[in-house]
């Protein structure tokens, strides 16, 4: 998942970013309801984390906007706030989920996954492309009955790959997807984690899941080679 996190608290909005990136999830932070509303228009987010309390606009009137410009990314929504009628407020500005604080991390972590899933496209809590099987909520990945081992970077290419499986995906395409939007990178580190893939999930199967598309980039076959 990449994820948006709006935080104008900095200890919590790095440690938060730091813990999504450890689990493999690329994380971009925003400090103001402006800055949010912003690159959520840009840029395409699995899910916004979005706090209520922020600067100028607050969390409500973010989720809000967003939907009113027909920005549909799941939002869950942070507060410190345990009032009924905040949760229904922030629920019937458009939020998919509402999470207190303080919380645990690992049901963050559950909870993101849970408003993926129900996301406006279908999001299957497991992905599957013939007999490639990729599960994002343990993070591992099958041929057939074989588990194959990724790296983090490796498993965050690959699921993007899953996602989109059947179309031709740019080397822009799939930075945006595994990396976060601080990473410039013109080397040829697309195709490198392309070959790690190849290496990993096609050549000690006889299998050729990944092509490479001609003067686009690559794509993954949707029967899974």
């Amino acid at each position: 998942m990449r994820i948006l996190v709006v935080e104008d608290e900095p200890k919590l909005a790095r440690l938060l970013a730091r813990g999504l990136a450890e689990e493999g999830h690329p994380t971009d932070l925003a400090a103001t309801g402006e800055q949010a509303l912003w690159m959520a228009a840009s840029d395409a987010y699995d899910a916004i984390v979005l706090d209520v309390m922020l600067p100028g606009l607050d969390g409500f009137a973010v989720c809000r906007m967003l939907r009113e410009r027909n920005v549909w990314t799941p939002v869950l929504m942070l507060t410190a706030r345990d009032a009924v009628e905040d949760r229904i407020a922030g629920l019937d500005t458009g939020a998919d989920d509402y999470l207190l604080k303080p919380f645990a991390f690992s049901e963050l972590l559950a909870r993101l996954r849970a408003v993926v899933r129900r996301g406006s496209s279908e999001r299957p809590t497991e992905l599957v492309a013939g007999d490639l099987r990729l599960d994002p909520a343990s993070r591992r990945v099958w041929r057939g009955e074989t588990e194959v081992e990724l790296s983090a970077k490796e498993f965050a290419v690959l699921e993007v790959f899953m996602r989109h499986a059947g179309r031709a995906l740019t080397r822009v395409q799939l930075l945006d997807g595994a990396w976060d939007i601080s990473f410039e990178s013109r080397s040829n580190v697309i195709d490198v984690y392309i070959r790690y893939l190849r290496e990993k999930i096609d050549r000690p199967f006889g299998r050729s899941a990944i092509e490479t598309v001609r003067s686009i980039g690559y794509r993954l076959r949707e029967d899974g080679g």
